[in-house]
């Protein structure tokens, strides 16, 4: 005990002696200064007395504007940085106090603080001064390090009378406080094993003496207190518990005891559901806040309550402007441990660090009144409340309604008259000036148009205290504020009057109500003849009567009156609207007019022109296939069906009339018959069709590949490229060796492809089977199975679809999980959960219905798909309604619909379809069909693409 006394005291002494050196050398190099040149000196005065003015400017600066506000918290911060700078004891302290009145003040500025304290203590009697300054510093946060500096400070006190017991006090209050934090609690539970050990080292008897029974009573109760720490220690979940076991088993002659040893062990298991949580707040950016959020939420489920404690401190410590966060925390406290001085200093952190938030002022009001604090601490708080500078009007009314129900609850109403009561009242007159004055002075509203403590208060005059004309007093007031007109208001008060009233006051408000509404008069009039008939004579009757109808007439007479302004401005704004659709049609017209003129005038040429056009684009028709890839080949590919419904059609065209045609296509006219003779090797029964694969996906074949081999051997892989075989368009086709494969590669629906959802779907000729779906929604009620909405969407599909599955398997056998997702894979928050009966289900919306997943509240119901608006092609009719056949070429529907013909060879109505061959001189056929000129039917003569000697000879005719 007295060598760690001394070496406190030893380095105490160091720290005032190299203060004292340091003053002495900065005075002597003053001196030298004074002695040496006087230019060089004056130009250094200079200097230094200049900034001296700019810091005195800036201090003044800052001082001015706290007085101004008191809340600022980056001006108090700027003014302790100066006054330290400049070495101002007196007003640094000052400083100091006033911002840890207003504000809990950071680890960094307390420890600041402390050391230039304990530096300036030279008196033992000053020590209590440093010790309050110490309990001031650790309510405010429960930070490691100020704990720490509070134990070893009081080491430097164990000469004094109790001192070693104080320190020992502080040492374990410490423990109580930051010995679970898992990251730095184990600073301080190895300060303590120093301070006993060096206690131990004093009481240890000489070598080779022989120790009286006292002493060997003395050492081992020292020897047992360090046991006693160990295995404290080793008995929590700390980082770096290798090197405290490894520690005690050297330290302990017999080694760590099994017992220990056992536990230890357990505690290295337990440890490891918290090493990931206290890994992601290692790595994460500040302020950790959903870090933070996650490690309660595993804290709370745990359910110790100082481990709570200690997580929502940490939380704190790093997030103390998060309103949200001081609301949680309290909240637990409140309903969870209810111990007063913990709840109670946490509400008073919590509206010290955001007191802009009303709902924590208006806790730590319930809390003070639900521990039965003092009327004067509770008063005071309110006042506070009131300066603190809320941000919304309405804030001010919430703060004002608790304080006012907290001294309604004070009052004891079977007296008539009371000190309690009077105080209630005058709360209640300074609050209605309060709102007008300097709530509307700074909003320019009250934040109470519904009169909320007007109508309390005139129901408490009323049920309590019997005086009906003060209530009354208050209504008219209230009514006479703009609530006239609303028939809720009248309603209101005319329930106050039917409740605590006569009949003679309800009679008037009633004619009054008929008289000044505006919103439901209909309503109003009704409740005035509903009480006639119970409580007026005949007369009263006939009045009211007569005064409801002469009132309706009036509104009816009103509401014609509005209902005609309003047709007639939306006649004319109706008539604006055609006006300007006329002038852009106008002006529409007129521009592809212009354009077509325009273009007739490029498109004259002579007749001989169109061979040398013709020859010129047979020379460049290969072009047209870009690659190396067999023209037919990706016509073939680009077509495939399944994906637009329909199938391009590949016959060959034959090439139109010129030399050089002649010559190069016999070849290309060899080459093509030989293709098609050739047997398709597709077949749809072995196949599967893939899609939203990422264009920009590389080497698809090769990890198509890889994905399906475990369904099967695979015979091709069709994969379908943009025409310039350059971009992958993200779907394709996968053709097996057999056709059970299939059902083994559908299973892989919706497996993950580089971060996207691979849709795996039968192969299916869409013309042959139309109406053909993968999947088909029910449009009836699923009884057995539950829809729910509202999930997060801040997991996988995967992740949501376990979740579910863990979730709903207490309330039913699961069947299956479909969870909702974009194209992208991203999970929409819905999902449909199927169970094995109706009960199930039942049982399931029962428990699961507004239960809260990662803060949002989900909702679940019986899954009753809405109907489905059917096309017109599927009704009966379809096949008595004629179908326009649309005509595409071997390519099918192009990217664009513009027409390529030239207008020169565009002719109207029926020569146009003459020249065509499509409906010149139709012939009857044998069979009953009609033929055209050229002998083939209407039909083919429809679908029939035409070829570019087609379009030449159209041309030579002209």
């Amino acid at each position: 005990m007295a060598a760690a006394s001394s070496n406190a005291e030893e380095t105490h002494l160091q720290e005032m002696e190299e203060e004292d050196a340091r003053m002495e050398r900065e005075m002597e190099s003053d001196d030298e200064e004074g002695m040496g040149i006087e230019n060089s000196a004056d130009e250094d005065e200079g200097e230094s007395s200049e900034d001296e003015k700019e810091n005195e400017a800036e201090i003044q600066r800052l001082e001015e504007q706290l007085s101004i506000n008191a809340f600022d918290y980056n001006c108090h911060v700027d003014l302790i940085k100066l006054l330290r700078q400049e070495g101002d004891l007196i007003p640094l302290r000052r400083a100091r106090q006033k911002m840890s009145e207003l504000f809990p003040l950071t680890e960094e500025i307390w420890l600041d603080w402390l050391k230039d304290e304990i530096r300036l203590t030279e008196e033992e009697p000053n020590r209590e001064k440093v010790y309050e300054l110490f309990e001031r510093a650790v309510k405010d946060y429960i930070c490691p390090d100020i704990w720490l500096e509070y134990a070893q400070y009081s080491i430097g006190g164990m000469g004094l009378p109790g001192g070693m017991n104080k320190a020992r006090s502080i040492f374990e209050r410490a423990l109580t406080a930051v010995g679970l934090h898992m990251a730095k609690g184990a600073t301080v539970w190895e300060a303590y094993r120093e301070f006993e050990n060096a206690i131990l080292s004093t009481v240890q008897p000489p070598p080779g003496s022989v120790p009286s029974h006292d002493q060997l009573e003395l050492l081992n109760t020292q020897l047992e207190r360090i046991h006693t720490l160990f295995r404290r220690q080793l008995a929590i979940p700390l980082m770096d518990m290798d090197a405290t076991y490894a520690e005690y088993d050297e330290w302990s002659e017999q080694g760590v005891p099994e017992k220990v040893s056992k536990l230890y062990k357990k505690v290295l298991q337990q440890m490891e559901k918290y090493k990931p949580y206290e890994d992601a707040l290692m790595v994460a950016e500040p302020p950790k806040l959903a870090e933070y959020q996650s490690y309660i939420d595993f804290e709370l489920k745990e359910g110790d309550p100082l481990r709570i404690q200690i997580i929502f401190e940490r939380t704190l410590a790093e997030n103390c402007l998060v309103p949200d966060m001081w609301a949680k925390y309290n909240t637990y406290l409140d309903r969870q441990l209810k111990i007063k001085d913990l709840v109670l200093s946490s509400h008073e952190r919590a509206v010290k660090n955001c007191p802009w938030t009303m709902g924590l002022w208006k806790s730590y009001l319930l809390a003070l009144e639900r521990h039965d604090a003092d009327h004067q601490i509770v008063s005071d708080v309110f006042e506070k409340a009131l300066n603190a500078g809320f941000i919304q009007a309405t804030d001010y009314v919430d703060i004002w309604q608790a304080y006012l129900d907290y001294l309604r609850r004070r009052v004891d109403f079977s007296k008539e008259s009371s000190k309690e009561l009077e105080e209630l009242r005058a709360a209640f007159s300074r609050s209605l000036d309060y709102m007008k004055q300097d709530v509307e002075e700074r909003f320019s509203e009250s934040g109470d148009p519904s009169c909320t403590i007007m109508q309390i208060w005139a129901r408490i005059e009323a049920l309590y205290c019997k005086n009906m004309q003060k209530a009354r007093e208050l209504w008219d007031s209230i009514l006479t504020k703009g609530n006239a007109k609303y028939t809720n208001m009248w309603l209101e008060y005319y329930n106050l009057e039917r409740s605590y009233g006569d009949p003679m006051h309800c009679r008037k408000a009633l004619h009054r109500a008929v008289q000044c509404t505006t919103d439901y008069p209909e309503h109003v009039c009704e409740v005035l003849l509903s009480f006639e008939r119970v409580e007026g004579s005949l007369e009263e009757w006939d009045a009211a009567v007569q005064k409801t109808e002469t009132r309706l007439n009036k509104v009816n007479e009103q509401r014609v009156k509005v209902a005609e302004k309003e047709a007639t401005l939306a006649c004319q704004e109706e008539g604006k609207t055609e006006q300007r659709r006329k002038v852009r049609a106008e002006k529409k017209s007129q521009k592809k007019g212009q354009q077509g003129n325009r273009a007739g005038e490029k498109r004259k040429a002579k007749q001989g022109d169109y061979h040398d056009e013709w020859n010129e684009d047979s020379e460049h028709a290969p072009k047209r296939h870009r690659g190396d890839a067999d023209p037919g080949t990706e016509e073939q590919m680009e077509t495939e069906t399944g994906l637009f419904g329909r199938k391009g059609a590949t016959g060959h065209r034959p090439a139109p009339p010129g030399a050089k045609r002649a010559q190069m296509g016999s070849a290309a006219v060899t080459a093509k018959k030989q293709q098609d003779d050739k047997p398709e090797l597709r077949n749809d029964d072995c196949s599967v069709f893939i899609s939203n694969l990422a264009y920009t996906l590389q080497e698809p074949e090769k990890k198509l590949r890889t994905l399906f081999e475990p369904c099967g051997p695979i015979q091709q892989v069709r994969l379908i490229f943009s025409s310039n075989k350059e971009k992958f368009k993200g779907y394709g086709y996968i053709q097996f060796e057999c056709q059970a494969s299939v059902p083994e590669a559908l299973k892989l629906d919706r497996r993950d492809v580089e971060g996207r959802p691979v849709f795996v779907s039968p192969c299916v000729d869409k013309n042959a089977n139309p109406n053909f779906k993968v999947f088909r929604y029910n449009e009836t009620m699923e009884k057995h199975k539950i829809f729910i909405s509202g999930l997060p969407n801040s997991c996988t599909q995967e992740q949501l679809k376990e979740q579910l599955k863990e979730m709903c398997k207490d309330h039913g056998t699961v069947i299956d999980v479909r969870v909702v997702t974009y194209r992208s894979g991203q999970p929409k928050g819905l999902a449909y959960v199927e169970f094995a009966n109706e009960a199930q289900a039942s049982h399931a919306v029962l428990k699961l219905d507004g239960m809260v997943i990662d803060g949002k509240t989900i909702a679940v119901a019986i899954s009753n798909p809405p109907r489905r608006n059917k096309e017109a092609s599927s009704g009966p009719m379809t096949a008595m309604k004629p179908r326009q056949i649309q005509i595409y070429g071997s390519r099918g529907r192009g990217r664009t619909q513009l027409s390529l013909l030239p207008r020169s060879l565009r002719q109207s109505g029926s020569a146009n379809k003459a020249a065509n061959g499509t409906a010149a001189k139709p012939i009857p056929g044998t069979d009953g069909t009609v033929v055209n000129a050229t002998g083939e039917t209407a039909v083919e003569a429809q679908t029939k693409p035409l070829s570019n000697s087609d379009f030449a000879r159209m041309l030579l005719q002209k």
